[in-house]
């Protein structure tokens, strides 16, 4: 089978490209989940962050949302001395600073899911890029996602990160046409 190339690096990359990445998700703490492991990855590799996203997951109280958003400085602290994730204070720090925003927008638009599917009217966009030196960092939509985003409050959106968001959870498929999931995550869209 043909896959991105980016998914042939590692086990791990392989098999969250061939279940995850892509697939149009509208469950909003998965959207929230990706929101946050998205901006801890800035200026690290993706492999990274997805060999540590069990642990996150268990220290972030598997993003629940509320759950997030009432931690204390105490409970960040903790947390930046646990090996097991990115310790990094300001994406540490962002990660309940996301959560309260998402709350708020929660309360405004009903769900996140609603909301951040509003930026590609509901619907996923479908690429058609044949090899990966064709594939943007950043899109007009992901520009303005970010803007909109950081206006309303939230951490660590540039459009590179908000591009990255809307790719792993399907907002578009960026998935090259020779790749046997191109044609997968289209049909799981319709």
């Amino acid at each position: 089978m043909q896959r991105c190339p980016w998914a042939a690096q590692s086990e791990i990359e392989r098999d969250y490209h061939d279940h995850e990445w892509g697939v149009p998700l509208h469950d909003d703490r998965k959207l929230f989940e990706f929101l946050c492991l998205e901006g801890a990855q800035a200026g690290l590799s993706w492999r990274t962050v997805l060999q540590k996203r069990a642990r996150y997951r268990q220290v972030f109280h598997e993003f629940g949302i509320a759950k997030v958003a009432a931690m204390t400085d105490r409970d960040l602290q903790r947390r930046l001395e646990d090996p097991g994730i990115i310790r990094n204070r300001m994406k540490v720090h962002a990660f309940r600073d996301n959560a309260r925003v998402a709350l708020a927008v929660i309360d405004a638009y009903g769900s996140l899911d609603q909301y951040f599917w509003s930026f590609v009217d509901g619907s996923p966009a479908l690429n058609r890029w044949q090899d990966s030196s064709q594939v943007p960092a950043t899109t007009p939509v992901s520009e303005h996602m970010s803007k909109i985003l950081k206006n309303r409050g939230f951490r660590f959106v540039g459009p590179t990160i908000c591009y990255a968001f809307m790719q792993a959870t399907g907002m578009v498929n960026d998935h090259l046409t020779g790749c046997f999931r191109h044609r997968q995550v289209a049909c799981e869209s319709s």
